[in-house]
């Protein structure tokens, strides 16, 4: 029944998440141009505030579970798992406070309304996997804002995203990056349920009436621990929500 319902409701979702993205577009532009980054950034949180809004369109609810006790003004690495596409909007807009930046898929800063924009002016670390020494310097550069700026980095350590919400492996390398220019910048794992379910059978029909979770959990304790015991206390803190 929720499959029927889906392709109908997917419709609408469509629709709305697409105008968004078409809108924002020269709004970015413009806010650049005009605000610089500051103005830019609003119009990002804005437009991601649109694209959580339209998966009400679905039926589907989103909680997010913030922590308030973790300080802004420094850097941040959150950790996070990653179930679907649709991961990212409330991440952005919820801990907009912290002016996260993803580390990204070189192919996603070309060709996508809004989106492309962003990752190509907005600060993130557009990497391409085919060539390592393109992705270390991205990378390094947004070390480098984090350091400068007190930017704070998304990171989807499994690398890619689980189809079934059973977690993978976490990779140690970006994190290790980031850390080896930040090394006092906090890590906060951050667990996401739920949203796998939503592109169940891929991008059409979209799965309505869903129940997703985004958890903002404690910083880790870092203290004499390597980046290798960073990570996996990462990942154990994260399952422990997820496959409960």
């Amino acid at each position: 029944m929720k499959k029927f319902l889906g392709y109908f409701l997917s419709i609408i979702f469509w629709f709305c998440f697409g105008l968004s993205l078409i809108i924002f577009h020269p709004i970015q532009w413009l806010c650049l141009k005009l605000g610089g980054y500051n103005a830019h950034k609003k119009s990002v949180d804005l437009l991601n505030a649109c694209l959580v809004a339209s998966y009400y369109t679905l039926f589907n609810r989103v909680t997010f579970i913030d922590n308030k006790n973790i300080p802004t003004g420094q850097p941040i690495v959150f950790v996070a798992n990653h179930q679907s596409t649709f991961d990212i909007p409330p991440m952005i807009y919820f801990l907009r406070r912290f002016h996260g930046k993803f580390i990204s898929k070189i192919e996603l800063a070309s060709g996508i309304p809004s989106i492309s924009f962003n990752l190509k002016h907005g600060g993130a670390a557009n990497i391409d996997r085919n060539d390592p020494k393109q992705s270390i310097a991205e990378i390094l550069k947004l070390a480098n804002n984090m350091k400068t700026k007190n930017w704070s980095a998304f990171i989807f350590p499994e690398g890619t995203r689980s189809k079934t919400g059973k977690m993978k492996a976490f990779h140690v390398g970006g994190i290790a990056t980031l850390l080896k220019k930040n090394p006092n910048a906090l890590v906060v794992p951050v667990a996401i349920t739920g949203s796998y379910e939503m592109v169940q059978y891929g991008m059409y029909p979209l799965t309505p009436f869903l129940h997703m979770t985004w958890e903002v959990l404690n910083p880790l304790d870092t203290e004499g621990k390597t980046i290798e015991e960073i990570v996996k206390s990462a990942e154990e803190a994260i399952r422990v929500r997820v496959e409960k």
